[in-house]
Order: C-alpha cells, then sequence, then structure tokens
C-alpha cells in the first residue's frame, strides 16, 4: 500500500507498507527526510549504502541521486517528507538571519546538511508518529498536514544542532571547513558501521570508507562521539537485540545471530552489563 500526497507548496508525503519497492525519484528538487517505523529500507545514496531501521532516519540533500529499496519477507513501514528546496530556504532564513536582514529583503543560500542517519528519538519522533496516526485515519486537510512537516523540518533542526553543530565543536581542529569535511568523514564511518553492523567490522574497513587513517578515525571519532567506533558497533548491537526483544518471538540464539555476536554466553554477560538486566528479564518486562 502506497500513500502519496503533493501539497499545493510542492511538499510532499509518500507512506509505504510493502515487502518489496524500488524507488528513483523523478528529480532532485527536493530534500527528502526518510523514516522507517518498521523493517528496513536500504538506500543508495551516491554509490554508498545507507540503511535506515526504525531508530534512525536519514536526510538527502537537494540535488542528491539515490535509490531506494525494500526487500523484505515481512512488510516495511516508512514515511518520506520532500520538502520543496525554496520552502526550505526560506524556512532556514526565517530561523538563521536577523529580523533586519528578513525585512530588508536579504536572502541566504540554499542549506547543505550532512547526508547521514540521525537518531529518531524525541519530538521528532513524536511528531511523525503523530502525523502517522492522522495519514492511518484518513484525514487529508493540507492546512494540517503543512504544519506537521513544519514541525517535522523544526524537529529537524533541534536534532542537526544536536548531532552536527554541537559536535563539530568538539572537534581539535582551528578552521571550520575542516572540522566540517572530518565530520562528514565520520558520519560516512557511522553509517558504515550502522549498514554492517551483523558482520564482522573491522576498523581498516571503515577507515577505507570514509577516507582516514586508522589512526586518525579513532582519535577524531572518540572526539565527536565520546566513544570509540568498536563501543558505537556495541551500543548499535545491544540496541538492535533490544529492539528485537521487544518486538520478536525470536528466540535468543537467532538474536545473537542477527545482530553480529558470534557466542551466546558472551552476548548475554555484556546485555547484562550495559542494560543491567538479562535479555530474558528485559523481554519478559517489555
Amino acid at each position: 500500500m502506497r500513500y502519496v500526497k503533493e501539497l499545493s507548496n510542492r511538499n510532499k508525503i509518500v507512506s509505504e507498507n510493502t515487502c518489496k519497492s524500488f524507488y528513483k525519484p523523478a528529480d532532485g528538487d527536493y530534500y527528502t527526510i526518510k523514516f522507517v517505523l518498521s523493517g528496513v529500507e536500504k538506500c543508495i545514496v551516491n554509490k554508498r549504502e545507507i540503511s535506515i531501521f526504525p531508530d534512525s532516519f536519514a536526510m538527502l540533500n537537494v540535488g542528491t541521486v539515490y535509490n531506494s529499496l525494500i526487500d523484505s519477507i515481512t512488510p516495511v513501514n516508512t514515511i518520506s517528507l520532500s520538502f520543496d528546496a525554496d520552502f526550505v530556504t526560506d524556512f532556514n532564513n526565517a530561523h538563521q538571519l536577523s529580523h533586519h536582514c528578513l525585512l530588508n529583503g536579504k536572502t541566504d543560500n540554499s542549506p547543505s546538511f550532512i547526508e547521514t542517519l540521525y537518531p529518531f528519538t524525541g519530538d521528532i519522533q513524536y511528531t511523525v508518529m503523530h502525523l502517522k496516526h492522522q495519514l492511518d485515519k484518513g484525514v487529508d486537510n493540507e492546512m494540517l498536514m503543512n504544519e506537521y512537516l513544519y514541525h517535522c523540518l523544526l524537529n529537524y533542526y533541534g536534532v542537526y544542532q544536536k548531532e552536527v553543530v554541537h559536535k563539530l565543536s568538539k572537534l581539535s581542529f582551528t578552521k571550520t571547513k575542516t572540522k566540517e569535511e572530518i565530520l562528514k568523514r565520520l558520519a560516512i564511518a557511522k553509517d558504515y558501521i550502522n549498514s554492517n553492523y551483523d558482520k564482522n567490522v573491522l576498523l581498516e574497513d571503515i577507515s577505507a570508507c570514509c577516507c582516514l587513517s586508522v589512526n586518525h578515525l579513532l582519535r577524531t571519532f572518540k572526539e565527536a562521539y565520546g566513544i570509540s567506533p568498536y563501543q558505537y558497533l556495541i551500543q548499535l548491537r545491544i540496541n538492535r537485540a533490544k529492539h528485537l526483544l521487544k518486538s520478536t518471538n525470536y528466540p535468543l540464539s537467532e538474536i545473537v545471530c542477527l545482530i553480529g555476536f558470534e557466542n551466546t554466553s558472551s552476548f548475554i554477560r555484556l546485555f547484562k552489563q550495559m542494560v543491567k538486566m538479562t535479555p530474558a528479564k528485559f523481554r519478559k518486562e517489555q
């Protein structure tokens, strides 16, 4: 099932619930935020793969060429919000420029965001889930839909402030351009881990994909995210395990395999250390 709503200001909402889908945008005149509410959607963005799970979302800039692929035995529920380039530019000006500039007709250029995965939590999750509820009820009020889109974009700016602007300040480089380039490469490294967490991930593979030496990767990743790539991988695997324990009836041995662990007993020990309870108790309390 596929729902498409294009508003009079060219903003667009696409909601889909399907096992198989291949989508390639006809044009790149949109900023697109992609959410997955259940399952996983793979996007090929500038020849690199980004896997979007329910705990994350992706932002794609205007002009970005990408393909979206869903191939699952169970339905994957997704929502894509596409914003017209002029709408985002005006939104950005309204929130970034001074009142003096706005009143005198001075405008800024279209913004460019770091194309990466962002955490799907807090206000943006609340807003998107409410939007999804309205779509499921069949509500088709354009003014209401635009309000939801406005708040989603506003929520994204809050996430961007925390996940990009704040992390830029942590990097120990003098030039802003250098910081921005390093963070873009670290975002690629983080996305690689997210897309390959269930495999045997090697530091050399991560450093190769983001064009940083291993030592450079280790130092800057810790500066930006406060943890090492290995610690990030372990946290991600534990979070994926928590999701599977809550949302499926898979036996623990299968979950351990799905998240990339080889030994069940070591997984249980690590899970208990990080979550402060065993996987069995965690599943029982959900």
